[in-house]
């Protein structure tokens, strides 16, 4: 199995430099990671000797620090499932999400989520990488969701959530249309009293913000952009039922109809985000799936 380490040469500058110092400053490692593997027997180590941190460094020398666990600890088991798999690397994988498929397991659905279906290519492939999720898609919504491989990198990328260095951008078809083509919904949201699932805009909830744009009308529906500052349970869904176009086919907060889509109308098109370990700026885009197309009539769709 491959391990991920990440290594950092010794230069006279760094000489004389604790080991600790080097792994928060100059590797950008937190506490809680460096506790997870300072006891692993390579873990950390100096030209491939396993140091502790208090160590001083000498010119010349290669520190290197082990990201992935030996042994994966979350628990997600491996089966196999379809994956569309956009982008990978050591660090993260980006995968196109079918509808119908949760990303994390949970009661009733211990091996047919994106988790388990991770675990297994991984498996396949030698990759000794765990399941590090970043953020969450909703089963009936498709598209794009990053996944870390180990917690370093999960931890650099939840940092990034909610601010302008991790754009999520949505397509969605609503039955009817926003009175402004371009606007803002800037409104709190909470759970409905006596439902496990539903939320509602309330005044006592948690900020909750969506920018959005009309793209295309035709009939009674509208294609819209959408893109999150926030990520409350069901934001988008809440926020265009709130302004009074809800998702076509929300069976919760507008009107199913599973002759014209079995879910409700919500694409993951585009991720935009800065790389955990390099920094470099990664774009990622999934066209709208076939369900969500035929919504659409076709002089309406560039």
């Amino acid at each position: 199995m491959s391990a991920r380490y990440l290594t950092l040469s010794i230069t006279p500058e760094l000489a004389g430099l604790e080991v600790n110092t080097l792994l928060r400053r100059r590797l950008g490692l937190s506490g809680t990671v460096l506790r997870r593997v300072k006891w692993l027997e390579d873990g950390i180590t100096l030209d491939g000797v396993r140091v502790n941190v208090r160590v001083r460094v000498s010119e010349g020398q290669t520190l290197a620090v082990r990201l992935t666990d030996p042994v994966p600890s979350s628990g997600v088991v491996p089966a196999e499932g379809p994956l569309d798999i956009v982008y990978e690397d050591a660090d993260l994988i980006v995968v196109n999400k079918a509808p119908g498929v949760l990303v994390h397991p949970g009661h009733g659905h211990f091996d047919d989520t994106l988790g388990n279906y991770l675990m297994w290519h991984y498996a396949q492939t030698g990759d000794e990488s765990d399941f590090h999720p970043v953020h969450r898609l909703d089963k009936g919504t498709s598209g794009l969701v990053v996944v870390a491989k180990h917690a370093h990198a999960q931890e650099k990328l939840k940092n990034q959530l909610h601010t302008r260095d991790f754009r999520r951008i949505y397509l969605a078809v609503c039955d009817g249309a926003p009175t402004e083509p371009v606007g803002t919904v800037d409104a709190p949201i909470g759970p409905v009293e006596g439902s496990l699932t539903a939320r509602e805009v309330r005044t006592d909830g948690k900020p909750a913000c969506t920018h959005y744009q009309t793209l295309r009308r035709w009939g009674p529906r509208t294609l819209v952009c959408l893109e999150l500052e926030t990520g409350r349970t069901h934001q988008i869904r809440v926020h265009m039922a709130h302004i009074g176009c809800p998702l076509t086919g929300d069976f919760l907060y507008g009107t199913e109809n599973r002759a014209l889509i079995a879910r409700p109308a919500l694409h993951s098109a585009r991720l935009e985000l800065g790389h955990p370990i390099t920094g470099e700026r990664l774009v990622f885009s999934a066209p709208l799936p076939d369900d969500m197309r035929a919504l659409i009539p076709k002089e309406n769709i560039s």
